[in-house]
């Protein structure tokens, strides 16, 4: 499975606990189970999507100038 999968995988995970979370939240059940499993999915999409310290400088470098025109 290559990364991009797996990123693909844990987000359509994330999308089926929120829908669990969503409907315990309208019928007034407790959900603190999923919000849990909820949070452990985002650190490792977090951790799977992050940026190098240098990609994170390239960026600032080569970014596209903001066009701000003050009057």
């Amino acid at each position: 499975m290559s990364q991009k999968q797996y990123v693909r995988m844990l987000e359509k995970e994330i999308q089926k606990i929120n829908k669990k979370i969503d409907l315990k939240i309208l019928q007034g059940e407790k959900y603190a189970k999923e919000a849990r499993d909820h949070k452990l999915l985002l650190q490792k999409v977090r951790y799977n999507t992050r940026k190098s310290f240098m990609q994170k400088i390239i960026h600032l470098f080569f970014r596209k100038p903001l066009n701000i025109h003050y009057a």
